[in-house]
């Protein structure tokens, strides 16, 4: 199955910050803030949800395809990525600007402040999906993840004048887009993919309520923290599915990508919904244990038992003949 992950390609710069930002907000101050905090650590790594999204159908074993623009910075981040089995044929090198960068300070309560510099993610608006079809004689499925935002509604255009099925994953990008544009993105997707505020945020900006969506939705898929992932289809029963156990909590950079990652491995390989979810779930718990969102590293055996342990025998029954991560 060939699918093709459009979005951005970036670097990320996590630190960790010791105390809590709420310690220093004062509510009616805010229209005058002005905070520095000190931070313990630093971590520079690879990131983009394109290209974490990416990664993660890599390890378990599919070839996914990278759409997105970067900087001739990318090079040692391209050897990195074909080497774990991502096709970077598709990514756009800009002539004029650097990789985007993504800088996160991450507090003891694990809530996050950041700032992105999108670079040359800006020229992905002049990525043609249809061209890169032919390369690999068609497209089954193309995710419209964050990135700018006239790439992304090119993107979604293209996909509904083609037939390509594809997946909406606005992400970030639902702040800063009004109703319309949100309207034009998610409508016809066979998946739509958020977070749980981002479910809410989409239903205020579009004033479409949820039944509304699912007239337009295939299938919605909300993440929803530490309870897991509810997935809804018109005229059926919604699937809920919880997290696996983790052994620590690292960083929560990437969880989100790292499930999308395991869900659309599932979707690839022809699994039901709830399994598909139950791989996405599992594979977010690798990202919440290590800093970086591709420094995980997944053995077969090792996966197989987690997932057994987390969703029983038979889910890992019916993901052993597909997964081909690292053994063990």
């Amino acid at each position: 199955m060939n699918i093709a992950v459009t979005g951005s390609i970036a670097t990320d710069h996590l630190m960790r910050f010791d105390g809590r930002f709420r310690d220093s907000l004062v509510v009616d101050q805010l229209d005058k803030i002005s905070l520095s905090f000190l931070v313990e650590e630093l971590e520079v790594r690879r990131g983009g949800v394109a290209a974490n999204i990416c990664f993660g159908m890599g390890c378990l074993g599919l070839r996914p395809i990278l759409v997105g623009a970067v900087g001739d910075d990318f090079v040692d981040y391209r050897s990195w990525l074909q080497r774990h089995n991502v096709d970077t044929e598709s990514v756009h090198v800009s002539d004029l600007r650097h990789t985007a960068r993504f800088i996160c300070t991450t507090d003891s309560d694990n809530a996050q402040i950041a700032s992105f510099y999108a670079g040359a993610m800006s020229e992905a608006r002049d990525i043609e999906l249809t061209p890169i079809a032919e390369r690999l004689g068609g497209l089954d499925l193309v995710v419209v993840g964050a990135n700018d935002p006239d790439a992304m509604l090119r993107h979604t255009d293209e996909c509904r004048a083609r037939g390509y099925h594809f997946a909406a994953d606005p992400s970030q990008q639902l702040a800063w887009m009004e109703g319309e544009g949100i309207r034009l993105l998610i409508d016809g997707a066979t998946y739509l993919m958020t977070n749980e505020y981002e479910a809410a945020l989409t239903e205020q900006k579009t004033g479409w309520s949820p039944a509304e969506i699912l007239d337009r939705v295939d299938v919605r898929v909300t993440t929803l923290g530490p309870e897991g992932v509810r997935i809804d289809r018109k005229g059926e029963a919604p699937i809920v599915v919880g997290c696996a156990e983790e052994l620590c909590k690292a960083d929560p950079t990437g969880v989100g990508d790292a499930f999308r990652a395991g869900f659309l491995a599932g979707v690839g390989w022809g699994l039901p919904l709830e399994r598909a979810a139950q791989v996405g779930a599992l594979l977010a718990t690798y990202v919440i244990e290590t800093v970086g969102t591709q420094e995980y590293e997944l053995g077969q055996a090792h996966f197989l038992e987690r997932l057994a342990k987390a969703y029983g025998m038979e889910a890992a029954g019916d993901v052993e003949p597909y997964l081909r991560c690292p053994r063990p």
